[in-house]
């Protein structure tokens, strides 16, 4: 037993190690100059797809992409918890459901117009409604093999995290010019921008108060992943054809992240337990992101086309409009009540 565990880690650590350095020298990259990790690490591991053919590098970085990522997203079960919900209120609560929900049907029904089918949909537009890059790595882990999955993984990572970046930078000013009152600002922040970081970066340009409520808003979204994901799994498993391999009824990474979130909810994690985790789930993502970067052929990507990265410009507007028109909405009712 101990010696088959040897020999699988000889064969896991080199595929391991090289996504783990390129995970730092993306950490480097944005800790420096701000660049987003995310993106620099699919970016730095774009160049070694070669690695991911070669004999002893291609288990591990293969283990990185698919094990790590789902280590990384059910650890993110212990940033939620059910007063971050509760503290939001109910109007706002709603608003932000319905707009992932909103969207994510808004992506399907939009599909063919743009030549994609629905799986392409349902990968770019869960990106786009929930949380970004995590989201793509959950969802595609999910979605049944077909031949171009990593690909498109590949590309949806990195068009919602500019598309993220380049919301970071103009929205904040979109919220000043139109006006919008700090809880506004921050449910519009939190409820649109697609990557964590990026929310966290635009809420504080604006006050430390709209960075907090901001990140709180996104958090939430955070926490629609789990039954997002599961009720997915359960109907791409229903709808599986006869003989073909099914999504397990429950993924384990969503069961871990409901477990720990439930956990965190009723206070038994503790603090230093949670940065910790927090921590390794920060750098399990990214060094799955850098191996699914590594395992991503850079001429093969640009097969996606340009209509994929309007596809998902489209998803992006929809969302802002989605939740702006409701912000506006619950305002008026607001000021109209007696």
């Amino acid at each position: 037993m101990i010696e088959t565990l040897k020999t699988r880690a000889n064969q896991l650590f080199p595929g391991i190690a090289i996504a783990g350095l390129v995970a730092i020298s993306a950490q480097f990259l944005n800790e420096h100059y701000g660049a987003p990790a995310m993106l620099m690490a699919i970016l730095l591991g774009m160049p070694l797809n070669f690695l991911s053919d070669e004999q002893r590098t291609s288990e591990g970085i293969a283990f990185a992409a698919r094990t790590l990522l789902r280590v990384g997203v059910a650890l993110l079960g212990v940033r939620i918890s059910i007063e971050m919900v509760q503290a939001l209120g109910l109007p706002f609560l709603l608003l932000v459901i319905l707009g992932v929900l909103a969207t994510i049907v808004f992506s399907l029904m939009i599909g063919n117009l743009f030549g994609k089918d629905r799986l392409f949909a349902f990968l770019s537009g869960g990106a786009v409604a929930i949380c970004g890059a995590s989201a793509a790595m959950a969802i595609g882990s999910i979605l049944p093999k077909r031949q171009h999955a990593e690909r498109d993984l590949a590309f949806t990572v990195i068009t919602v995290t500019v598309l993220s970046t380049l919301a970071m930078i103009v929205y904040p000013i979109l919220t000043s010019n139109l006006g919008l009152s700090v809880d506004a600002t921050s449910v519009f922040l939190g409820g649109t921008i697609h990557d964590v970081a990026q929310v966290v970066g635009a809420g504080f340009s604006v006050s430390e108060e709209t960075g907090d409520l901001s990140t709180l808003v996104k958090l939430i979204r955070v926490t629609l992943l789990a039954p997002i994901v599961l009720v997915a799994a359960l109907i791409l498993r229903g709808s599986a054809e006869p003989g073909a391999s099914r999504p397990p009824l429950m993924p384990v990474f969503v069961l871990a992240f409901l477990i720990l979130a439930a956990f965190n909810s009723f206070g038994l994690v503790p603090e230093t337990a949670k940065d910790l985790a927090g921590q390794i789930s920060r750098w399990a993502l990214l060094a799955a992101i850098a191996a699914v970067g590594m395992k991503t052929s850079i001429p093969k990507l640009l097969e996606v086309g340009g209509p994929a990265i309007w596809m998902v410009v489209s998803q992006t507007v929809f969302l802002a409009l989605f939740v702006l028109a409701g912000i506006w909405v619950i305002g008026w009712a607001i000021s109209s009540a007696p």
